[in-house]
């Protein structure tokens, strides 16, 4: 199934590099300074352009890895619990066949995320996942890091297996579009047992010379040197930290404290000025005054926290702007009157 993702820019990203190559048509390294869930870095890359990319939530970070710098399966050679395995497959999908095998836990996700465990807030079950798929996401992500951690995988092949199992979860939790909550009774997709399934890696040479950085866009802005800037900053109140908290928690590797009915992680490390109306401007003028880039694209909706008018007048002051309209489908929630559709702004930014 994939992300429903607040903000992805999937489906817009050819129409993005169709702008920015009109624009800047000499560019060669671009910058995806809030890069989310990597797609639109791996768009770029199949572009054949250098990427900087960054963003300030953990699995953003793997899912850029995967996204940037690989183009086949690694071998995984140090895993010798796949040595005796009599099959044609390669040694990445014998991983996967490997962990998909394990048997349940009830640890941490079983206790806080299932049906059947016992949160230590006290509060009533959680049903972000069935008891089966709880557990065995204890167990999938408790080998993974002990594999890590004892050398037998390196810091690429751990990243692709978290990529594996954040995508795997995500298809089979039990939500309306983000963790802000669960549902109240189990729908037919999370009844379906978890699987670690193989990735179709992008096949193009383009994997060298990539730069992946984690942290807040404002306090990296002065390191990150580019012909083109992307920004494509949150545009509503909702902190994605929160919306996305599990697979935070997943990617990680740790057991925060859940908080609360929702089984919120403590967030606040990862809270996002964009998501305040009385911080956007002082986040902005930040990182466009430090950032190494005189030519910046900014995506923003029309649902935004600032109107088309603010964003105008505001951007307007740090050079010469020029402004796109693009119209596309809204992210919904399942129980969304809004209409389907709605336009984005995409900001052309000279500075002087």
């Amino acid at each position: 199934m994939g992300y429903r993702y607040i903000g992805s820019k999937d489906k817009l990203a050819s129409t993005i590099i169709r702008k920015i190559r009109r624009y800047n048509p000499d560019a060669h390294t671009i910058i995806d300074l809030m890069a989310g869930t990597g797609l639109f870095s791996l768009a770029l890359r199949k572009q054949g352009y250098r990427v900087v990319a960054s963003d300030v939530m953990t699995y953003s970070y793997h899912h850029l890895v995967v996204n940037l710098l690989l183009n086949s399966a690694p071998e995984f050679i140090n895993v010798d619990e796949i040595n005796n395995v009599k099959s044609t497959k390669n040694r990445y999908q014998k991983v996967l066949d490997y962990l998909n095998a394990l048997p349940i836990q009830h640890g941490f996700f079983f206790e806080e995320f299932g049906p059947d465990g016992t949160p230590a807030a006290g509060c009533k079950p959680r049903m972000y996942f069935s008891a089966h798929n709880a557990g065995k996401i204890d167990s999938i992500r408790e080998v993974i890091k002990t594999w890590h951690e004892d050398g037998k995988i390196n810091d690429i092949e751990h990243s692709l297996l978290l990529h594996n199992l954040i995508m795997a979860a995500n298809d089979i939790a039990n939500i309306a579009g983000t963790y802000g909550h669960f549902l109240s009774h189990f729908v037919q997709r999370a009844t379906e047992p978890i699987i670690l399934a193989p990735i179709t890696f992008d096949q193009d040479n383009n994997i060298l010379g990539h730069e992946i950085r984690r942290g807040y866009a404002e306090d990296l802005a002065h390191e990150l040197h580019g012909d083109v800037c992307y920004i494509d900053p949150p545009y509503i109140k909702r902190q994605y930290a929160a919306n996305y908290h599990i697979l935070e928690t997943i990617a990680r590797e740790d057991e925060p404290e859940a908080i609360g009915v929702s089984g919120l992680r403590p967030w606040r490390d990862q809270y996002s000025n964009f998501c305040s109306k009385i911080n956007i401007r002082k986040s902005f003028e930040k990182i466009i005054t430090e950032i190494n880039c005189n030519e910046l694209f900014i995506s923003y909706s029309e649902d935004g926290l600032l109107s088309l008018e603010e964003m105008t007048s505001f951007l307007s002051k740090f050079g010469n702007l020029s402004i796109d309209k693009i119209k596309y489908k809204r992210f919904k929630s399942n129980k969304s009157k809004k209409s389907p559709f709605l336009e984005e702004y995409l900001f052309h930014l000279t500075k002087i």
